[in-house]
């Protein structure tokens, strides 16, 4: 049976859909409710991409290149090279990136959450499992933090201080356990069983994202700040300071966040020769080669150890899962009182409150400066507290992340990376040996040689081996630097309420380091909470 992907018929093609969603809508995976990284929303399958192949506006999920052969590679194989995929020396420098400091590989997680919320009704999800026409687009536009707005969305709001039957526009901020440092408000706001009240669940996933969704919090109320305090304050404060806070975000994840990945420059160059790949009629999707393939970088930047504050210096990576109230055990009032052990609390303790130097380069904001702790290198490498993951079958396939995530491009037809490279006129694609190429005591590329993938490799271990071999392990190589580039770019410019669309000569407006410009740095700077507890 061949797997060529076939073009189909414009007159045929809306009663095809019509029975795909009807043959489909039964099926257990078409919509997932169930909390969970990785799992809560909707998800591609391989029949609905293939049947919407060549759509300008495919919906919810769709292929940048849908008319490329699919990759076939049997799971015997993908799990030889996944088992090959693990940093054999998690603690040494030389896998560190310098260039990208660690506190961008959990910004890159509070995005991706972003992009992929699903606010659709389930009523809609119902009517439409696989979001064809009811479908939330992706875009940068902050509703992971906004949820419904305070009307929509009451229980993320402190109550408004003119009117407290009514929200007002600042975000609630929860208070820690103390464990002796003193009283602290540094935690997400939580209800009486620890769950966090914000607006995606998956945000209270591991206590590094958390953090990062708390700093946004606090950025909105002190924009709230800013803007009620000018000298002609809008009628609707709530309103002008999300505009604000979505328009800085949006410029810095474009210009700090995707520039870092992928080279400077990247973003003004799309903009002024627009989009070659990453293409729509009017309404942005996810296409599979971003969210199956190229995004999945983060994985390669985690570390297995952190210095998180003055208190742990050395966490160890599975830690920040357990203080969550998602994957861990902030448990609000169910928490034994007084505590039997470190686990579980009530609250974040306070002991466990983030220093940002320690993950941004703040310099002397916050305190004495620290030494700012780099990511992992963008290479095939996961580090051992990533490679097995927690609560599955060890000696399940599913366990293995590596291996999850080679089989997902397979199983959503993902073409090889020497495809994509060829359909994007790479003028230097990696060449077979260098897919075979190892250093370091690295044995990845000898698996991949040895099952033939060398020459006909899975996109997701060609975009890493291209970072590795094009930019040692600094940033993105072309082909994962064009679909990273071009797909957030199109994110922004597809949404109407963005500075793209709104304002395109728009230039950064709250202090900053720099005039025009606007970085995480910046942000954390405005926010003036860096180092909570001291030096």
């Amino acid at each position: 049976m061949s797997l060529k992907t076939k073009t189909i018929p414009k007159k045929t093609m809306s009663s095809l859909t019509t029975e795909l969603v009807g043959s489909l809508k039964m099926k257990a995976n078409a919509v997932k409710t169930t909390p969970g990284h990785g799992q809560a929303g909707r998800h591609p399958t391989r029949e609905l991409l293939d049947t919407l192949s060549g759509h300008k506006d495919p919906g919810m999920f769709g292929r940048m290149f849908p008319k490329l052969e699919p990759l076939r590679v049997s799971d015997a194989k993908l799990e030889d090279l996944a088992k090959a995929m693990v940093d054999s020396s998690p603690g040494s420098p030389d896998g560190n990136n310098d260039d990208i400091p660690s506190g961008f590989t959990y910004l890159g997680q509070f995005v991706d959450h972003d992009i992929s919320l699903d606010m659709t009704s389930l009523g809609d999800k119902e009517k439409d499992p696989l979001g064809i026409e009811n479908f939330r687009t992706p875009s940068l536009d902050l509703d992971a933090i906004y949820g419904l707005g305070p009307d929509g969305s009451p229980h993320l709001y402190a109550r408004n201080p003119d009117n407290k039957n009514k929200p007002g526009p600042k975000f609630l901020i929860g208070k820690n356990f103390d464990t002796g440092e003193g009283a602290f408000r540094n935690d997400l706001p939580r209800n009486p069983e620890g769950r966090a009240l914000i607006g995606d669940h998956r945000n209270d996933e591991n206590l590094l994202v958390a953090q990062t969704h708390l700093a946004f919090l606090k950025f909105h109320n002190k924009v709230c700040d800013i803007v009620a305090g000018g000298a002609n304050p809008p009628d609707n404060v709530f309103m002008e300071a999300r505009r604000m806070v979505t328009w800085h975000y949006q410029w810095m994840i474009l210009h700090d966040f995707v520039e870092r990945l992928c080279g400077d420059g990247i973003v003004a160059k799309i903009l002024h020769d627009g989009r070659k790949f990453y293409r729509f009629k009017r309404v942005p999707y996810m296409p599979v080669e971003f969210s199956a393939a190229a995004y999945r970088l983060g994985h390669s930047m985690v570390r297995q150890r952190y210095p998180h504050n003055r208190i742990f210096t050395g966490a160890d990576f599975d830690l920040f899962f357990g203080f969550s109230g998602l994957s861990g055990q902030i448990v609000g009032d169910l928490a034994p009182v007084p505590p039997t052990g470190p686990l579980p609390v009530s609250t974040l303790p306070s002991n466990w409150i983030i220093d940002w130097r320690r993950f941004f380069k703040l310099g002397d904001s916050g305190g004495a400066p620290v030494a700012t702790t780099p990511s992992r290198k963008i290479d095939p490498y996961l580090v051992p507290a990533l490679a097995k993951l927690p609560g599955e079958d060890e000696n399940s396939l599913s366990a293995i992340l590596a291996f999850r995530n080679l089989k997902r491009g397979v199983t959503l037809g993902l073409p090889s990376g020497q495809d994509v490279a060829a359909a994007m006129r790479i003028k230097n694609p990696l060449t077979p040996d260098e897919i075979a190429s190892d250093s370091g005591g690295s044995t990845d590329g000898a698996v991949a040689k040895q099952h033939g993938m060398h020459t006909a490799t899975p996109l997701w271990y060609y975009i890493l081996k291209e970072a590795k071999v094009r930019h040692d392990g600094k940033r993105l190589g072309p082909v994962g630097a064009t679909i990273i580039s071009e797909v957030f770019v199109g994110l922004v410019h597809g949404d109407h309420a963005s500075y793209l669309w709104q304002r395109a000569n728009w230039k950064p407006t709250l202090p900053s380091a720099q005039a025009n410009d606007f970085t995480m740095v910046d942000l954390l700077r405005l926010v003036d909470d860096i180092n909570p507890l001291g030096d």
